[in-house]
């Protein structure tokens, strides 16, 4: 059976990619493809100096591409002004029209912290950033032809539970059940966002994907915020049985341009229990296929952002 890799990726030109936290490990390999691959490619990221030098990566593997650079905080939530402000931007640059949008960075198992908002720094990243973008940027999404929304979710969705009497960790933490919490609700916004699109006929797809055991810097943030650098040296470590960014960005990049893929799709690693090798379909637990959690969270999430729950 063929293996799909970079060199199936079709022609990208004349579309338009926005990539959240393009400026280290899944998410440049993701906006450096894309880039190559012809599409106009907008890097969101947070912090400035390491999304120069990303921008200027892609330029050099990729000189004849159009990639950007857009200032994107998802922990900063305040007024949504960060969100609200990349929104705009990206607005400005793509001409009315957004063909993919590949929500992708994202915190892993941090101390408890919050975002400028005081939601749970966890599940405000990873999830509630991610649906204000969307929300923002659904105008210029499949209005003018096909366009795809892309969250990344992960193994650990699988152990995860929505409690939406918690979601501000009022009620007590647990980095890992954190972590777990938000990827699954990951999944939970994708079957309903796909589900929104279809009622109302708009032209998009919403899928999902995971990239396994990866080696990233994400593992690494909360043993340094921890102050456990044994920790940190440990993640390090274990990159030795992990694959590496370049082949854990695969499924997204399966799921952002396989043709015909089905709306709701969730695509992760084929070999080792998900862990590792080719991009395929993924197994999604029980509870990410709960249709009515999934509109309970939407609900919840646009009361806790301010947005109205049915843009589309």
């Amino acid at each position: 059976m063929h293996s799909w890799n970079l060199d199936d990726m079709p022609d990208l030109s004349g579309r338009t990619a926005v990539v959240t936290g393009a400026n280290s490990g899944i998410g440049a390999v993701t906006a450096l493809a894309l880039a190559r691959s012809g599409a106009r490619t907008l890097l969101a990221c947070r912090d400035p100096e390491r999304g120069r030098r990303a921008l200027e990566a892609v330029r050099r593997a990729a000189p004849r591409s159009d990639a950007r650079l857009v200032r994107l905080d998802l922990a900063d939530l305040a007024d949504l002004a960060s969100v609200a402000e990349a929104a705009d931007t990206v607005a400005k640059e793509v001409d009315g029209r957004l063909d993919l949008l590949v929500n992708n960075a994202g915190v892993m198992a941090l101390p408890l912290l919050r975002t400028a908002d005081g939601f749970e720094m966890q599940f405000g990243t990873n999830h509630l950033g991610h649906f204000a973008l969307t929300l923002r940027l659904l105008p210029l999404l499949g209005v003018t032809g096909p366009a795809r929304v892309v969250t990344l979710s992960s193994l650990g969705h699988r152990i995860g539970r929505i409690d939406l009497g918690n979601l501000d960790a009022a009620r007590g933490y647990s980095k890992w059940g954190a972590y777990a919490q938000s990827k699954l609700a990951n999944l939970l916004f994708t079957a309903e966002l796909d589900r929104r699109a279809r009622a109302s006929g708009r032209d998009l797809l919403a899928l999902a994907a995971h990239p396994g055991l990866a080696a990233t810097e994400l593992g690494q943030a909360g043993p340094l915020l921890s102050g456990r650098t044994w920790a940190a040296k440990l993640e390090r470590a274990s990159r030795l049985y992990t694959q590496p960014a370049s082949a854990g960005a695969l499924p997204t990049l399966y799921a952002a341009t396989l043709p015909d893929a089905p709306g709701g799709s969730y695509y992760g690693p084929r070999h080792l229990g998900e862990t590792r090798g080719a991009p395929g379909p993924a197994r999604r637990s029980g509870r990410a296929r709960d249709r009515n959690m999934a509109r309970a969270l939407w609900e919840e999430s646009a009361r806790l952002t301010g947005l109205d729950a049915d843009p589309v």
